[in-house]
């Protein structure tokens, strides 16, 4: 018995997926000339949680403790971050497709989906491109882009601005590029310190290749947002911003006049990285969401 469990572990591998001590999966899974590292826990209906610029899925830590108790909860890493495949200058793709790979992968027809930052630019163009795969979709501090889409050639202008960006960054130095960055991250209310071990901990191993490449159009951005306005899905779509204590009130993204079904609501006392400021807060409001939504 002891042999056949062996083989049978060893096989497993072989297919690139690990089973951890505790049931939760870890594996890779194939896109098109790369692959994606993801990792799963708790069981029932799927959840897909997407990260931020800069991040990888380690900044869900406390949503995935939280939510793994109630559905079968997956975290990746977007290409050109954490353990997945690295981008190419020469390499046309997209994050939404890249996201419709792993859930075709892992067998999965429909899931909701909570995505912070550049996660919300990729849930977003999910959204509008592929409702039908969507159970609900939040979308936190990020929506739709307004910038060009992958269909969309770079112009030479665009390319003169981002060289510019580029020879700026290199100049200063990327660990200075990556503190004024995170920074940034860290402005918020009066718990922005529980996140700075955290935070700077994903920044830090993040390798800065955005920054100091010429990055494809890698959104359907402008696009799909010209699909949303004819579409109109119906999919239960839930806005969330941060609100400091002091600041402008954000107001309501512009994509709400096109979705039938959708709301947004603040996190108080908190800046643009919510869910690891004001977690409790943040899990609430999206486990209610999503029980309205079951």
């Amino acid at each position: 018995m002891g042999k056949k469990i062996q083989i049978l572990v060893l096989l497993w591998a072989l297919c690139g997926v690990v089973m951890t001590a505790w049931g939760a999966e870890k594996g890779y899974v194939k896109v098109p000339e790369g692959r994606l590292y993801y990792e799963i826990s708790g069981e029932g209906t799927p959840l897909i949680f997407v990260h931020g610029h800069s991040l990888d899925r380690r900044m869900w830590r406390e949503q995935v403790a939280f939510f793994e108790k109630h559905y079968r909860v997956i975290v990746y890493d977007a290409r050109g971050y954490g353990k997945s495949s690295k981008q190419r200058e020469d390499l046309l793709f997209t994050h939404c497709d890249d996201l419709v790979a792993l859930m075709d992968a892992l067998r999965i027809e429909k899931a909701h989906f909570v995505g912070l930052s550049m996660g919300g630019f990729i849930a977003g163009d999910l959204l509008a491109m592929h409702p039908e795969r969507m159970l609900s979709c939040t979308l936190a501090e990020g929506h739709i882009r307004s910038t060009p889409s992958i269909n969309e050639p770079m112009t030479a202008e665009e390319r003169a601005a981002k060289q510019a960006s580029i020879d700026a960054v290199k100049a200063k130095g990327m660990r200075t590029y990556k503190k004024e960055w995170f920074g940034n991250l860290m402005k918020g209310g009066s718990r922005a310190e529980r996140m700075r071990k955290p935070l700077w901990q994903q920044i830090r191993k993040w390798d800065g290749w955005q920054a100091t490449h010429h990055e494809v159009h890698c959104y359907y951005a402008r696009e799909a947002m010209e699909v949303l306005k004819e579409r109109k899905p119906d999919v239960p779509t839930l806005f969330l911003s941060g609100r400091r204590p002091t600041g402008k009130l954000r107001t309501d993204p512009s994509m709400m006049k096109y979705l039938k079904n959708s709301r947004h609501e603040y996190i108080d006392d908190s800046g643009h990285m919510c869910n690891m400021e004001q977690p409790e807060e943040f899990n609430e409001k999206v486990y209610r969401f999503l029980r309205e939504n079951r």
